[in-house]
């Protein structure tokens, strides 16, 4: 994004070499920020913690020795690291064409181009730099193929519009299961694979999020009709998509508990938060409800990966 400034009158050793103006890391830090901050709790953060979570879970999800939870820790800033560039792309991707900076005028002019912290066209520039970079990255972390085919992915999204299709939804739920794949292989070390049930769970997951994830889409309605996106709730109307949503939730909430065998005690709590969703979404409808409803949306399907844990318990 914005470079940081040097000034090379302000070197307190006297010895000529520029000193990085502060003021101006922070800026690029808040303007980062803003770029990653709708989509921490819904990609980076639930991502990360299914990498983790599945490792310490061990063979319920993967096929080598038990990994030791100091040693997955130890791995944990890797596949926070992957979870954030690859956002970062997709995200500066997203948000720099003039069409979504309309639409973001609509629906979160907070963001940094709209809100005049950063033009498009140094957002383009970042964006080609931190595809580079995240690349590296992904050979260095031993993640080319997944790495590359989340960039792959991304491009198709925001570059071809196929987020702006009906396809939308696929590209996430494939995106999703992808990312969660490699964050359990970062987790879980090259000594470890992913076994058939692990196999198995990442689809469910991804089911999960293909049938249940346009719930963020609620809030954003006004935007999304003045672009001419064809998400869910426009496609099949506001009052049909909360009326699914307040059933798939519950439903998926039983095949999840269902698949590791959970107890009646953790089952039970499983359902009543996912009923608790499934109520809001129906009794509760304005942008700023819809909102916090997908916030709770995030908590319930993020707090679905301590399911391969609790059902060793």
């Amino acid at each position: 994004m914005l470079a940081p400034q040097y000034n090379a009158a302000s070197h307190g050793n006297g010895s000529g070499r520029p000193s990085i103006n502060m003021s101006s890391v922070f800026q690029i830090l808040h303007i980062t920020w803003g770029f990653l901050r709708s989509d921490l709790l819904t990609f980076a953060l639930p991502n990360t913690l299914f990498g983790l979570l599945g490792a310490i879970a061990g063979p319920q999800l993967l096929e080598g020795p038990q990994p030791r939870v100091a040693d997955v820790m130890k791995r944990a800033p890797f596949v926070m690291l992957f979870n954030f560039y690859s956002l970062l792309v997709f995200d500066l991707a997203n948000q720099w064409s003039p069409d979504s900076v309309e639409e973001d005028r609509v629906n979160k002019p907070w963001r940094p181009i709209p809100s005049g912290r950063i033009t498009s066209e140094q957002t383009r520039k970042a964006l080609l730099f931190t595809a580079l970079v995240s690349l590296a990255f992904n050979y260095c972390l031993g993640i080319w193929s997944e790495g590359l085919f989340v960039q792959v992915l991304s491009y198709y999204y925001n570059e071809l519009n196929g987020g702006g299709g009906p396809l939308r939804d696929v590209i996430i739920s494939v995106s999703y299961g992808l990312a969660n794949r490699t964050s359990l292989r970062l987790a879980s070390g090259p000594e470890n694979t992913i076994n058939q049930q692990g196999q198995a769970w990442i689809f469910v997951v991804s089911t999960i999020i293909l049938t249940t994830m346009h719930i963020q889409d609620m809030k954003d309605l006004q935007g999304d009709r003045k672009r001419g996106r064809k998400t869910i709730p426009i496609l099949i109307g506001d009052f049909s998509c909360r009326i699914a949503l307040a059933i798939l939730i519950p439903f998926w909430s039983i095949i999840a508990v269902r698949f590791w065998n959970l107890g009646i005690t953790g089952s039970s709590l499983y359902f009543l938060l996912a009923i608790l969703v499934g109520i809001r979404v129906l009794a509760i409808q304005d942008r700023k409800e819809d909102a916090r409803t997908w916030k709770l949306w995030c908590f319930w399907h993020t707090s679905l990966y301590a399911l391969p844990i609790l059902s060793r318990v």
